[in-house]
Formats: structure tokens, C-alpha cells, sequence
């Protein structure tokens, strides 16, 4: 009688990441000011105007590249 062999199948990672390869976001999203601190300090999770949720740990620079999903709902809402 033969017993069944094991398996494994390697799945691939198909993920999309907005990181680059030195560990920099690809894009800075936009988040509530008062959600950042507490995110960056106690690791909780933040949710973008996108809806990408992740931990805060690197601080946009001016002129770095932003979401473009982000921007464009950014853009739409009233100013006061």
C-alpha cells in the first residue's frame, strides 16, 4: 500500500506595494492631522482619504509624490 506524498506549492507574491526599494512609500497619502501622531507613536492604523489603510512611519518632504486617488479627493472637498 502507498501512502500519499506532501506537497507545497509555492504561490508567488502577486502583491502591490506602494514602497520602493529602500523602504519609501511610493506615494504619501492624506490623512486626518489628529490620526498621524497617534499612529506614528503607538503603531495603530491609519486610514487614508483613499482608503488605504496602513501605519504611519516616514514623514512626507515637500515635493514628494502623493496619491493620486488621495489628491484628486483632496481637490473635491470644501475648504474653510
Amino acid at each position: 500500500m502507498t501512502t500519499p506524498g506532501t506537497t507545497t506549492i509555492e504561490r508567488p507574491d502577486v502583491r502591490t506595494e506602494d514602497k520602493t526599494s529602500d523602504d519609501t512609500p511610493k506615494f504619501f497619502h492624506y490623512v486626518k492631522k489628529d490620526k498621524i501622531v497617534d499612529s506614528a507613536i503607538n503603531g495603530k492604523m491609519v486610514v487614508a482619504l483613499c482608503g488605504e489603510t496602513f501605519p504611519v512611519t516616514k514623514q512626507a518632504k515637500p515635493g514628494s509624490p502623493v496619491c493620486p486617488d488621495c489628491e484628486s479627493i483632496y481637490q473635491g472637498l470644501r475648504k474653510k
